[in-house]
């Protein structure tokens, strides 16, 4: 299922900044991993979920949904300052490369089998705190209930102050008759298939960056493109050509100034 988002989308690449141990774990283990939204930082993340439901005969219910979804988040930005220095502090992080099609292709493949799972891909949108509230309100039906659309959007909104993010979504979910205990959901992927890019932060020298990149070929055998980030590199020096020379032999040589 894909939320928020348009076929012509599907081949759109999205980028996701993680540890390099984690980079190497995804390589040796082949499991791609998503965790619960209430380990996400952001108070608001997961508030449909936690609502209750009160009938008119009084009776007030506590959801269990929010137990049963797991997300992981990428993003649309391709150079983003705020990403590296949020998710790689020590300069130790790689910005890994897929497209929307292929994240959710390689979770339904891994679940075509698996009875009462479903997972979507959506695209998150930024609101204010006041139609975040109104929109969870709006979620349920008259009885009470939310189709699995419903449920896949109430994680796909988070207040304008992270806007700057430019949030992916991969969701799954579990409606199962038994409530999943572990906070963390893994499935089976071939990173190769999966991740086509790999950006080493753009903080690091040339010559750090040329032994990491030896070092990812050599522990992962990745074939794709590895790079490193050059959105701090230094800008070349223009020339301004002007209308006019500048009177005096002597003025030349100084930098003109006009006051205004």
């Amino acid at each position: 299922m894909y939320l928020n988002i348009n076929q012509s989308e599907f081949d759109d690449y999205i980028y996701r900044v993680i540890s390099y141990d984690r980079f190497l774990e995804l390589f040796d283990s082949c499991k791609n991993t998503l965790v619960k939204p209430k380990l996400w930082d952001d108070t608001f993340e997961n508030l449909t979920l936690k609502s209750k439901i009160k009938y008119p005969d009084g009776l007030q219910i506590d959801l269990d949904t929010h137990e049963r979804l797991y997300g992981q988040c990428w993003t649309t930005s391709r150079a983003s300052d705020a990403m590296w220095r949020i998710y790689s502090p020590d300069r130790k992080s790689v910005r890994i490369r897929t497209t929307i099609g292929k994240l959710l292709t390689s979770i339904s493949i891994a679940n075509a089998d698996t009875p009462m799972v479903d997972s979507c891909i959506g695209r998150v949108k930024y609101l204010s705190e006041s139609k975040i509230i109104s929109q969870a309100k709006q979620a349920f039906s008259d009885n009470g209930k939310m189709t699995f659309g419903s449920l896949f959007s109430s994680l796909l909104v988070k207040r304008k102050a992270f806007s700057h993010e430019k949030e992916i979504r991969l969701i799954h979910l579990d409606w199962g008759f038994e409530i999943p205990t572990d906070d963390i959901y893994s499935y089976d992927i071939d990173p190769h298939q999966l991740i086509s890019q790999v950006m080493i932060d753009p903080r690091i020298s040339y010559e750090e960056f040329k032994t990491i990149k030896a070092e990812i070929e050599g522990k992962t055998g990745f074939k794709g493109t590895i790079k490193r980030s050059l959105l701090y590199r230094l800008p070349e020096a223009i020339t301004v050509e002007m209308e006019q020379n500048i009177v005096g032999q002597k003025f030349r040589k100084h930098q003109s100034f006009t006051s205004f």
